[in-house]
């Protein structure tokens, strides 16, 4: 399948944003470990929070988790802890090549019983559940923040609790702040005791629970407007929160250098609101940030900069190599279509120093089996004539009703 993207001319639009896939995944996994039959209000409808509820629902011996990297992660841990239980877990071709050992190897020295069933390292796995004793347990901090939050969310549930010590350098430290915010939401005791040390106790309670919207989702829409040419143009996004615990609430700041303006509705404590955006008009002649703590931010900034001309130097993107697909090669080759040439640097930075080449005739965007690549390219259109993306129904991951909420704003999707 390919979708021909042309942008509107104006915007002006109010979106109901998809509830937070990474809010929706934690919360959905300590709500099992809670003993809870109330599920959490305003899941997400993504593929990847859906198929944590489809295996906590139905409990089946083979748990296909496709290509949602989050779940097989938490899928992993959760499993591990249930006495008696026995699953196998697998996944897409590509999540077969996504190493997971470092977890695996982190859950065995808590007394997981995990077995490889085909390449040493990486999925599938059979997994025997039993009660896990807990501890003192070592795990890098430069890893995937997923890895230890999974590791976190089970701790309440371990005999002697956790204490993690995270060595190196840390990586997406927001998105372990949200786990503990969320563990601690649930009545965990679950905070930082030291600069590089977390200890989870306590136990998990039953709570009812509403999720916020989606500030990933909300980058592209703040894309959309920095590359808007319409002054007066408004959107509106609906289900955020002012002092969100999301990562990628940062984007709010990141693109005020762009010139998008974030205005917040009056808001109750704990109340989502609506965000207002509207461009100012000045942008930064340059823009260097370090992407350590939201590295799915990147996508979004690397095709809006280059839409707007603007050079950059983007670092803390070691995570993307193992992604959906590797981010970093695959942001190369498809901007070098439209006319770009980037270069990355350390296999964690990517730079854009004005560098161009011949755009390629009637190019079409590849998305890689990666939703992140069609989000983020599908608002250049409004920096071109038309852009044609193969592949679009990848947005299904993260953002089910995006080509939909498009088309809404005004867009012409045709396949």
């Amino acid at each position: 399948m390919q979708y021909n993207i042309t942008a509107p001319e104006a915007l002006n639009l109010t979106v109901q944003l998809p509830a937070s896939k990474s809010i929706s995944n934690r919360a959905l996994i300590i709500h099992a470990l809670s003993g809870s039959d109330v599920l959490p209000e305003n899941l997400s409808d993504c593929d990847d929070t859906e198929v944590i509820v489809n295996a906590l629902k139905t409990n089946p011996y083979e748990i296909n988790i496709k290509a949602a990297g989050t779940a097989m992660r938490f899928m992993t841990a959760y499993l591990a802890t249930r006495n008696g239980e026995e699953h196998v877990i697998t996944g897409t071709e590509r999540m077969k090549h996504r190493p997971i050992h470092i977890l695996v190897d982190a859950l065995r020295r808590l007394g997981a019983d995990i077995e490889y069933m085909d390449e040493e390292g990486f999925p599938p796995l059979r997994i025997k559940g039993r009660q896990l004793e807990g501890g003192q347990l070592e795990v890098p901090g430069n890893v995937s923040s997923q890895f230890i939050s999974a590791l976190l969310l089970i701790g309440p549930c371990l005999r002697d609790g956790l204490t993690l010590r995270l060595t190196g350098d840390l990586i997406s430290r927001p998105y372990i702040d949200l786990t503990l915010w969320m563990m601690r939401e649930f009545g965990a005791d679950a905070d930082w005791s030291a600069y590089d040390t977390i200890t989870v106790g306590g136990a998990y309670k039953k709570r009812s629970y509403f999720i916020e919207n989606d500030w990933s989702a909300a980058s592209y829409w703040y894309e959309m407007m920095a590359l808007s040419k319409q002054e007066g143009n408004v959107i509106r996004l609906e289900g955020l929160m002012d002092g969100s615990k999301q990562g990628d609430s940062s984007v709010r700041y990141i693109f005020s250098l762009l010139g998008v303006k974030s205005t917040f509705g009056t808001t109750k404590e704990g109340v989502p609101t609506t965000v207002t955006l509207r461009h100012c008009g000045r942008c930064v002649p340059r823009l260097e940030y370090d992407f350590v703590n939201s590295p799915d931010l990147a996508q979004t900034f690397v095709v809006c900069c280059l839409m707007l001309g603007v050079p950059f130097y983007f670092r803390g993107l070691s995570t993307l190599k193992i992604k959906e697909t590797d981010r970093i090669e695959a942001l190369k080759n498809e901007t070098r279509k439209l006319g770009f040439v980037i270069h990355d640097k350390n296999d964690s930075e990517l730079y854009w120093d004005g560098e161009r080449c011949e755009p390629q005739a009637d190019a079409a965007i590849d998305t890689y089996e990666d939703h992140r690549m069609a989000l983020a390219f599908a608002p250049a259109a409004f920096r071109m004539e038309s852009l044609r993306i193969n592949n679009p129904q990848v947005v299904s991951k993260s953002y089910p009703k995006y080509w939909e909420h498009l088309k809404a704003a005004g867009y012409k999707v045709k396949s």
